[in-house]
């Protein structure tokens, strides 16, 4: 299956899944850790682990590096 992830902030995507693949194999293939990111499904996270369903989801990063405050 096609799926299109959409990287937020950062642009769109499209990997190959086989069957049996999981939100955690998609995010690999676009270059990130699963540990970095959430995979949103109409604006609802998935587990990492669940298998794939979907033709589209959304990836947040949940790290971003940026200038520190002092």
């Amino acid at each position: 299956m096609r799926v299109t992830v959409d990287v937020v902030g950062e642009g769109e995507e499209t990997v190959e899944t086989d069957d049996g693949d999981t939100y955690a194999d998609v995010v690999r293939a676009v270059g990130y850790s699963p540990h970095e990111v959430s995979v949103m499904i109409d604006g609802s996270p998935v587990p990492e682990d669940q298998p794939v369903e979907v033709d589209r989801v959304r990836v947040l990063r949940l790290i971003k590096g940026g200038s520190s405050r002092r």
